[in-house]
């Protein structure tokens, strides 16, 4: 599958999902970059925006098996990942594989867990693997999480440890429906026998690690390479920052970036590609101190300021 190719099942992609979900298209277009980078997406809104049906409605579009977890105050880290029960008549141990075992899982309103079970996801995030009793299993491929939570002010939420929120790519927030979305929503539910559209599959679902490939062939100039690793270490030189991006993070920078580029239809990264995605890939990972976070600083503000204070490279984008 090559560039053009790719782009356009990109297309076909937000276009199916957007069918079934009333959100802005960039907020798809972030979800879907994170799906090609082979990372983990962090949906965060308050409750009936749609994050349940996103997720969802892209496991659909692309072919993929779908669990969804609901994460609750007493859910148990093996509720997740699975379990030996022992078979009384064989007098043996057998693993039941949880609900993380699937292409696509939702981890819905995952901050309403406590953070033992929400550092169960850690394993499986970052190796697409389960330990269990000293045995590994792996998880199927592609695998990606796509986590829900609401804002840390409401009640009965637990803030995700620094470790976990690197993990995610990027984090994105679908926001409220302007007006003409909202109506839509109004008439879709006129007639309460009606159900909510169902996305198409646009791609077969073992062509995904295909889709997924493409990035690895996007050129990106060493002008931008440095630009990149310029912007990541702004932010751990900010004063108002106390844990900037880590190399991880400006890893995962630079591979948002080059899967932007491939839902653009080309097979160079623009330094736009970079500042689209720098906010998403970066705020969640910013801890900033005490005194910032007395004086009102937001995430946003840093990353925004970072951005302004670095002089945009020129590079080339023919063909050499």
């Amino acid at each position: 599958m090559d560039v053009a190719e790719a782009s356009a099942v990109c297309d076909d992609v937000i276009d199916a999902v957007a069918s079934a979900v009333v959100a802005d298209r960039q907020v798809l277009e972030t979800v879907l970059t994170g799906v090609l980078s082979r990372g983990h997406v962090l949906l965060e809104d308050v409750p009936g925006t749609g994050k349940t049906l996103t997720a969802q409605s892209f496991a659909t579009a692309l072919g993929l098996s779908f669990k969804r977890i609901q994460f609750t105050p007493d859910l148990l880290p093996g509720d997740i990942t699975g379990s030996h029960i022992y078979r009384e008549d064989e007098g043996t141990f057998e693993f039941t594989e949880g609900p993380v075992f699937s292409n696509v899982v939702l981890a819905d309103e995952i901050n309403r867990a406590p953070p033992k079970t929400q550092a169960a996801l850690l394993e499986a995030m970052s190796e697409s693997q389960v330990s269990a009793d000293g045995t590994t299993y792996q998880l199927p491929e592609p695998f990606f999480v796509i986590a829900t939570q609401n804002p840390v002010e409401q009640e009965g939420t637990f803030a995700l440890p620094e470790a976990q929120r690197d993990r995610f790519i990027l984090k994105t927030e679908l926001g409220y429906p302007d007006e003409a979305g909202a109506r839509e929503i109004i008439d879709r539910r006129a007639d309460r026998t009606s159900r909510t559209p169902d996305p198409e599959t646009v791609i077969d679902g073992e062509r995904v690690t295909e889709l997924q490939a493409v990035p690895e062939t996007v050129r990106v100039d060493g002008k931008l390479r440095d630009y990149v690793i310029e912007l990541g270490r702004a932010t751990r030189e900010d004063d108002r920052v106390d844990v900037g991006v880590s190399p991880r993070g400006i890893q995962r920078l630079f591979e948002a970036s080059r899967s932007r580029a491939v839902i653009e239809g080309r097979d160079y990264v623009a330094p736009d590609d970079v500042r689209s995605v720098v906010h998403q890939a970066f705020e969640h990972r910013l801890v900033l101190t005490s005194e910032a976070t007395v004086r009102g600083v937001t995430n946003e503000e840093v990353v925004a300021d970072v951005l302004d204070g670095i002089e945009v490279p020129a590079v080339a984008t023919a063909d050499d």
